[in-house]
């Protein structure tokens, strides 16, 4: 492996592809390098976990509600004793609306990703195609060097 790499064909087949599956060393270290390629190259990056998500739909497109820990504290009164349900808007769908012009869109970088089902990286995979904005990329695995597929191949394969 050379000592820098340029991140060029990366770049190109984030583009052309809209999502990817990366297969990434343990130790680390290469995804630093690859988001600040594509930052570099006119994209904004938004890194979360697949752990905990729920339901991708609403967590990345739709105004959802969440429940912060109660922390043993108990709501008297007409609400449940689960606390309040506070409304957050959509995480991918405020960051593309704040988006600043000269951005080319919106990287999704989510780690993890061998915890999410078949059907919620189809659903990964729609959302890219379906919006030109968005670009996803999902860690599937470890490996001895970094590397990279189309998310469709991959989908094909674990199937």
């Amino acid at each position: 492996m050379p000592l820098l790499t340029t991140g060029k064909k990366f770049i190109r087949d984030v583009e052309k592809s809209n999502s990817l599956a990366i297969y990434a060393p343990l130790e680390g270290g290469f995804e630093g390098r690859y988001i600040r390629r594509l930052r570099n190259s006119g994209y904004k990056t938004l890194s979360i976990s697949a752990r905990g998500l729920g339901d991708l739909s609403a967590y990345l497109m739709d105004v959802h509600g969440v429940r912060p820990a109660h922390l043993g504290k108990k709501t008297i009164g007409q609400d449940g004793a689960v606390g309040p349900t506070y409304f957050v808007p959509p995480v991918a769908g405020y960051q593309i609306e704040t988006l600043p012009a000269s951005y080319k869109g919106l990287v999704l970088w989510i780690i993890e990703g061998f915890v999410l089902s078949n059907q919620e990286k189809q659903y990964l995979i729609d959302l890219a195609n379906s919006e030109p904005k968005i670009k996803v990329i999902l860690e599937l695995g470890g490996e001895s060097y970094f590397r990279w597929q189309s998310l469709e191949e991959a989908l094909k394969v674990s199937i």
